[in-house]
Order: C-alpha cells, then structure tokens, then sequence
C-alpha cells in the first residue's frame, strides 16, 4: 500500500492562553497543501522500517510512524509491517510532515488490515502522537482550537490558486518559538475573518513579531512574497517556512536557489 502524506500550512495562527500541562491555547486555520512525502505499508514477517530522500535522525522509538504503528497495536490485532518512508517535507518547517506521516500511518494500517475503525475513530490515537496529528486524517481547511487539536471544518479554500513554499533552512525550536510569545486573546474572530478576502489586513501568526526580529531573513522573504503579487503570505506555524498564495503562477526568483522551494496550483 503506497499512500501520499501531505503538508499544511497554518493561516493564523493567535497563541491565546498558557495551559497548566506546559502547552499552550492557540486559534489556527489549518489548510492542506499537496506538498507530499511517500509512504510505503507492506506485511511482514517482523516490523521494519526504512527511509529514503531526506535523512530522518533519532532513534526508531521517536519515529512518528513506528509509534503510530505501536499505538494502533496495543488495541488491534494484525500482523507486523515493513514501513518505508521516501521524506519529502522538511522536518522542523511548520509544515506537519512528520505528524502527516503519523496519521497516514494510522489509516494506511487501518486500510491494509480492514480494521473496522473510521477516521474519527482514529483521532484519539493521532492525539497521542501531536497535537497537529488529527488535523491529516481528513484533507480538508479546518478550524483548530486546543492545542490545535480541537478541529472542526471551515467553508474555505485554496483552490485554484497558486501556491509558494519557501524553505530557508533555518532551524527554530518550538520551545524557542514559544519562548517569545505572550498569550493574548485572539485580536480577530479568525473563524469569520478566514471567509473574507482582507488576510492581509486582519490574519497573522503571532510568532512572527518574536521571530522576525532574530531571523529578518524570514521577514525579508515574506515582503518578497508580496513584492511579487501575492495576496497573502505568512510564515506557517512555527515556522520557518514562508509562504505566498497567488492568483496566478510565479516563477521562483534567481535568488532562492539555494532554498527549497515548492510551487504548484491547488486543485
């Protein structure tokens, strides 16, 4: 079985409150992008794991998939698997590629094994593994409140535009992240403001006012984003992936070969 993890971005994304388990409140519109990586299920006589294209580092105990796997087992019975992960997103860019794999693991496994589980059966178990993982098990916009993993449907879409990805490569923590954030209530009620056309007057990431200051490379680029017609643009998430939405297709300037760039229009 070969299913197609894909990424998201976050449109919005306003930290509300400081949870006393040490995560934080937050409001976000999640979006799907078909950004994806490639994910191999197949029976075997013991569990193995491999992976091709970028390199995954750690131990297999911290892998998304191999916990997915795991998490699922302790309630399901079926037969050990060979997962082969070809990584595709980059890791630690604010685009769920590792909670993606996490959740397509789940109903990869699901579908492999006829287990009699829906998606929203599903979702206890991708809570376990992130607090973005459920967000995957349905590709559509949603609303997430929570820890983000509050989720429910949004009347709103990308398609038909032309989206931009841009990766830099620089590296940002969560707990960095985080660290530079003060909870606030939400200045807008995303909800409603995700179905008007004014993002860029009323939508924000919060973590760009603390991060922008120690990386102005990822402000640079979002100006970049505008100076070259986008509608809007945003680093998503946590970042530090900066990204453009477009009413029609852009080539990449000269300057961002040294970055990894994906492009494509939204179906």
């Amino acid at each position: 079985m070969v299913l197609f993890p894909h990424a998201k971005i976050n449109i919005g994304l306003f930290i509300t409150k400081k949870r006393k388990d040490g995560f934080h409140d937050l409001e976000t519109c999640f979006f799907p992008v078909p950004w994806t990586d490639i994910l191999e299920i197949t029976p075997a006589s013991e569990f193995s794991f491999s992976s091709s294209g970028l390199e995954i580092s750690g131990a297999i105990e911290n892998n998304l998939c191999y916990r997915a796997y795991e998490l699922l087992r302790q309630d399901h019975a079926f037969p050990p698997v060979h997962i082969h992960l070809h990584k595709i997103i980059p890791m630690g860019a604010g685009l769920g590629g590792g909670s993606s794999d996490a959740a397509f693991t789940l109903m990869g496994l699901r579908d492999l094994f006829q287990l009699p589980l829906t998606n929203e059966d599903l979702q206890p178990y991708a809570a376990k593994l992130g607090s973005d993982c459920a967000f995957f098990l349905s590709n559509q916009a949603a609303f997430g409140k929570g820890k983000g993993d509050v989720l429910s449907p949004i009347d709103a879409s990308l398609k038909g535009k032309f989206l931009v990805l841009l990766y830099p490569a620089v590296g940002i923590s969560t707990a960095e992240a985080y660290a530079g954030v003060t909870p606030a209530k939400a200045p807008v009620d995303l909800r409603k403001a995700i179905l008007k056309a004014d993002w860029k007057e009323t939508i924000s990431n919060d973590f760009e006012k603390s991060i922008f200051p120690h990386y102005p490379l990822l402000a640079s680029l979002k100006e970049e984003m505008y100076t070259l017609g986008a509608s809007y643009a945003a680093m998503s998430g946590s970042g530090s992936t900066i990204f453009g939405i477009f009413d029609k297709k852009i080539d990449p300037p000269a300057g961002w070969a040294d970055y990894t760039v994906w492009s494509g229009l939204v179906h």
